[in-house]
């Protein structure tokens, strides 16, 4: 699965990267994202700009905007049958950006990794969005980030990991025109890409939103 990670990266990264313009005004550095909170995507609706949406997906159907605390990832091998997901996968794609994300290896402790990139560049998760109307009125923009079987490197620490994209695949995953190939990029991302580390319980807790969470305490 995939319950926390950072997206920590300056204006003039992001441009270069994603080729988007941010406003410092709404955007900050997250360095222990967590469900439930209104978090940085990159939709199909508006591939040209970072929008903020709520993580844990509330499908447009939903009677209770709290069916989103279940359904903060997807299963890959089964997104096309789940009701909760399958309409969003053929219409509301989205990229979740990152620099990097936690996960937990349960030794007699749970015991937290950061994992990333090898090139300390920011990458994409896979993520499907919805929008939910409250009785009222009020319009929630919601995500989910889609997972798939580990690597060799994520075998080590959990047998599931998020889906990240090749940057080459990005733009086919936000685009609204229908491509049969994006079932085939919900697999595990390349090993000999990827590094991680184990770093302190500051991040067990979602009040911990600092640098200190991305400190290294020992060796993987």
């Amino acid at each position: 699965m995939c319950g926390r990670f950072s997206f920590v990266a300056e204006d003039a990264l992001i441009l270069e990267r994603f080729g988007i313009r941010v406003r410092t005004a709404i955007y900050k550095a997250r360095y222990n994202c967590a469900p439930s909170q209104n978090l940085a995507v990159i939709s199909n609706e508006n591939p040209g700009e970072i929008q903020f949406f709520r993580w844990g997906l509330i499908p447009s159907w939903a009677g209770d905007k709290s069916i989103g605390n279940k359904l903060i990832n997807a299963r890959g091998e089964t997104i096309t049958e789940k009701p909760s997901f399958r309409n969003a996968f053929k219409n509301r794609r989205c990229l979740v950006p990152a620099t990097g994300f936690f996960e937990w290896r349960h030794d007699k402790i749970k015991v937290p990794f950061n994992i990333r990139l090898k090139s300390r560049e920011p990458f994409c998760f896979a993520g499907l969005w919805d929008k939910w109307v409250t009785s009222d009125g009020e319009i929630i923009h919601s995500f989910t980030i889609i997972t798939t079987s580990p690597n060799e490197l994520m075998a080590k620490i959990h047998d599931r990991m998020p889906v990240i994209l090749h940057p080459r695949d990005e733009h086919s995953w936000i685009s609204r025109d229908p491509d049969p190939s994006l079932i085939d990029m919900l697999k595990p991302f390349p090993a000999d890409m990827m590094e991680a580390y184990q770093v302190s319980g500051l991040v067990n807790s979602p009040g911990n939103d600092t640098s200190q969470t991305l400190e290294p305490t020992g060796l993987f």
